[in-house]
């Protein structure tokens, strides 16, 4: 657990990070803060916005899923749980020289029962955002096995912004923007072996905290299981607007036409966290 930015064990969490792309928080989340991130992934499951997938979210027979993200009115609700938590200080404890923090949206999952794994991507590749000061809170209710855990290619974050998935079944690297320069994603799973891969275990209460052009895909869950997450996206200090080639998120209204590229990513729907 992160106590000070000074700290040896935040030293060495913030080299994992940087180095790898991923960290895992141990115990991060006192139960208050995880009763309240509850409440808070409630209220998305029961108002679904204008920009997530609902129950098609990698949907398989047998299985129940459901995707929310960015809803315009979360900020309001999300607010005053995330002014609470440890979240912000994690993060400015991770990135190391950042001395600002906004949020920039939520997105929820659930999984029940045997659903199929989420194919590998880069967040980023959906997202007109670059920058060091970027970071995800992977928030799981339940515990989680580390071989049905979130899985990551150490050091990514770092190499290519590959195209986007279309999290086509059939063909996984299937690329999303038809048109630029980005290159098609890797088949990690027809070669595991060629990638540093790396996946946790985790207990409520514990954070997977990543950057956002980690690469990294969801492992199945099997018949019976329930996995229900939150995962919360912050910006810093050296954040830019960026070009993708295509429409993209976040979906924030007039956010794409009042940035340019390279420009600051700055505007007034993202609440500051300090």
């Amino acid at each position: 657990m992160m106590q000070t930015p000074d700290s040896m064990e935040s030293k060495l969490l913030r080299d994992t990070f940087l180095r790898d792309g991923v960290v895992k928080l141990s115990a991060l989340l006192a139960p208050d803060d995880l009763a309240g991130a509850h409440s808070c992934y409630n209220w998305s499951l029961t108002h679904l916005g204008p920009h997530g997938s609902g129950t098609s979210f990698v949907s398989s027979k047998g299985s129940a899923t459901f995707e929310d993200k960015a809803n315009p009115d979360a900020p309001g609700v999300y607010a005053p749980w995330l002014h609470a938590t440890g979240l912000t200080k994690a993060a400015l404890a991770l990135w190391g020289n950042s001395r600002q923090a906004w949020f920039m949206y939520e997105q929820v999952f659930m999984k029940r029962g045997a659903s199929r794994r989420t194919c590998w991507h880069q967040d980023s590749s959906y997202l007109a955002i670059d920058g060091q000061h970027l970071i995800v809170f992977w928030i799981c209710f339940d515990a989680v096995a580390e071989s049905e855990s979130l899985e990551f290619v150490r050091g990514s974050h770092k190499g290519p912004l590959y195209n986007g998935s279309t999290f086509n079944e059939v063909d996984p690297t299937e690329p999303l923007y038809k048109s630029g320069n980005l290159p098609r994603l890797p088949d990690v799973d027809a070669t595991p072996d060629a990638f540093d891969l790396v996946s946790y275990g985790i207990e409520p209460g514990d954070v997977i905290a990543f950057h956002p052009q980690t690469l990294h895909g969801g492992a199945a869950t099997h018949a019976g299981a329930k996995r229900e997450t939150l995962s919360i996206r912050l910006f810093g200090d050296d954040a830019v607007f960026a070009h993708r080639p295509g429409p993209c998120g976040p979906r924030v209204a007039g956010l794409h036409d009042a940035l340019k590229p390279g420009e600051p990513f700055r505007y007034p729907a993202f609440v500051a966290l300090t």
